[in-house]
């Protein structure tokens, strides 16, 4: 399909159709004498034809043609050379279809026997108004382009600063950064297998990083203690899910808001048993949820400073034992029937 053209008006390029050999003589003088490129066809499946190979601006088309008829080639060009410019040329009793023409897309018609100057009218102002068009959509194109780039950018400037958000936490404690991102993927993941709105799984692969933000409010001597934690030193730690929220849930920004959900929840246990409100079941956030399973499953897999590492085998064991009381049954199911997804994200983002 050749492209349409742009050029000014009178460089315009016309297509002629009229099985009429005198009206199409006629036409075909009088866009002559204005300067004007054309070509002619006797019937609409012969301009179909010249279509095919040249680039045309406007079809000037009998409506009344043996075999298909002006509306038929109308109704043809709109779907492949939408583009294209169409005035429609008519006989006094086809006045009620030329106006018809008009609504699926025509830029005006005229009534034989026309006046040169009628014509010449009508072909100036179907070309300009093609022209305008194409204009608008090229500006609307640009500017949906620009607009496309600029929330590229945006994008990626909020996820490089929620990642050093992140980091800030990961300063405090003997994390790396792999678990966050690994968290974030784990997330993104796990949600969607679980059925949930793409751009929320898309939005997780973002906020999940934050779920330990509120450690930053956590003293060393207590977040970086080799040894088992105190009691007392346990209910400290068990701050970080509060200090998390409130730091993340004063923005406005969606993503943030998500992530001071999974902040405030991902501690929380199916049965109840978690911190920091004690949710169970349903009353936990989905994305909470997802959050918890996600967050031990690469707790258990990872070396800190007070352990070594599981196996995946003796993670899985722990979780499995788990299912029901700390996590929810149906997303630690879908977990571990998808693990080697889950393993081969590890393996990618492994520290």
């Amino acid at each position: 399909m050749k492209q349409a053209t742009t050029l000014p008006l009178e460089t315009a390029k016309l297509l002629i159709v009229d099985d009429d050999d005198q009206v199409r003589n006629v036409i075909s003088v009088i866009v002559e004498s204005e300067g004007y490129q054309f070509r002619t066809a006797d019937n609409a499946e012969a301009a179909l034809v010249i279509l095919q190979n040249e680039s045309f601006d406007l079809v000037v088309s009998d409506i009344n043609m043996t075999g298909m008829t002006g509306v038929e080639l109308l109704e043809t060009c709109q779907r492949t050379y939408p583009d294209l410019a169409f005035l429609m040329v008519t006989g006094v009793d086809d006045r009620n279809t030329a106006i018809d023409t008009l609504h699926m897309g025509a830029y005006g018609y005229v009534t034989k026997p026309f006046q040169a100057n009628e014509l010449i009218i009508n072909i100036t102002n179907a070309l300009r108004r093609r022209r305008l068009e194409m204009e608008n959509r090229r500006h609307r194109e640009e500017l949906e382009l620009l607009v496309e780039e600029r929330t590229f950018e945006l994008d990626k400037s909020r996820e490089e600063t929620i990642l050093i958000l992140s980091k800030a936490a990961e300063f405090r404690d003997d994390e790396t950064a792999k678990h966050t991102i690994r968290m974030g993927r784990f997330c993104e993941t796990l949600a969607r297998l679980r059925g949930l709105p793409e751009s929320l799984c898309k939005s997780l692969k973002i906020a999940a990083p934050l779920h330990d933000v509120g450690k930053i409010g956590i003293s060393d001597t207590i977040l970086l203690k080799p040894g088992k934690l105190t009691p007392e030193e346990f209910e400290i730690i068990k701050t970080h899910c509060e200090i998390g929220h409130r730091i993340l849930s004063e923005s406005t920004s969606s993503i943030l808001q998500i992530g001071a959900e999974i902040a405030l929840t991902h501690h929380e246990k199916f049965d109840g048993s978690g911190y920091p409100r004690g949710l169970q079941g349903e009353e936990i956030p989905v994305i909470g949820r997802i959050a918890a399973v996600c967050d031990v499953f690469d707790a258990l897999t990872s070396e800190r400073v007070y352990k070594a590492a599981s196996t995946v085998e003796e993670a899985l064991e722990i979780m499995r034992d788990g299912s029901g009381s700390h996590f929810d049954p149906h997303i630690a199911g879908l977990f571990f029937d998808h693990i080697d997804t889950i393993l081969s994200i590890k393996q990618t983002l492994s520290d």
